[in-house]
């Protein structure tokens, strides 16, 4: 049995669409960050880091983003969110997702680089998908990881629509499947809970 651990809107939404693109059953814990549900006792009981995501897999704990998609990708191998039989192809989308966790996802709080900053690290990714539908040839986890931080972002004062073609096309793909549709809903129900 799978226990899912996120807050709406957070980076467990990456996960979460991962979850859906999966089909697997799961059990939904939604926690509040404005509450403050993730530092309680029974919250660091499940994860001393006191962050979501989390998933728990018949009692034992998994955390951070890459790993639970990692997990689910390769669990669930049916749902094709890794490339199968090609271990370059699946160390691109391990690559990936270690850019986006390590260079794309810090860059809105490294404000002391500034704006320019911002776009040069987006600017990579664009230049990726530039007559591409997906990062890493085929859909992969790495969209869905790249999909929630663009998602997040677009529209801020870090990423405008139209700034980059490439990185709004492949978020109207993303915006077409079902499995984000239905975890945009969910997450839209509880309702969102992010920092300006």
């Amino acid at each position: 049995m799978l226990t899912f651990f996120f807050s709406p809107g957070s980076s467990s939404m990456a996960p979460h669409i991962a979850l859906h693109e999966t089909g697997t059953a799961f059990a939904a814990r939604p926690v509040s960050l404005r509450r403050k549900e993730t530092r309680t006792p029974d919250f660091l009981a499940v994860n001393p880091a006191g962050k979501v995501p989390v998933l728990v897999i018949d009692g034992r704990v998994l955390t951070e983003v890459a790993g639970i998609l990692f997990y689910l990708a390769r669990a669930h191998a049916e749902a094709g969110l890794l490339p199968a039989g090609d271990i370059e192809a699946e160390a691109q989308v391990v690559s990936w997702m270690s850019y986006i966790a390590s260079t794309i996802h810090p860059s809105r709080r490294q404000g002391f680089q500034g704006l320019e900053h911002v776009r040069e690290v987006w600017q990579v990714a664009e230049t990726r998908l530039a007559g591409k539908p997906w990062l890493a040839g085929d859909y992969s986890i790495a969209d869905i990881h790249l999909f929630r931080l663009y998602w997040r972002f677009r529209g801020s004062n870090f990423i405008r629509p139209g700034d980059f073609p490439g990185l709004e096309a492949h978020y109207a793909r993303m915006m077409a499947r079902p499995a984000v549709q239905r975890t945009i809903e969910a997450e839209a129900r509880i309702g969102y809970e992010l920092p300006a």
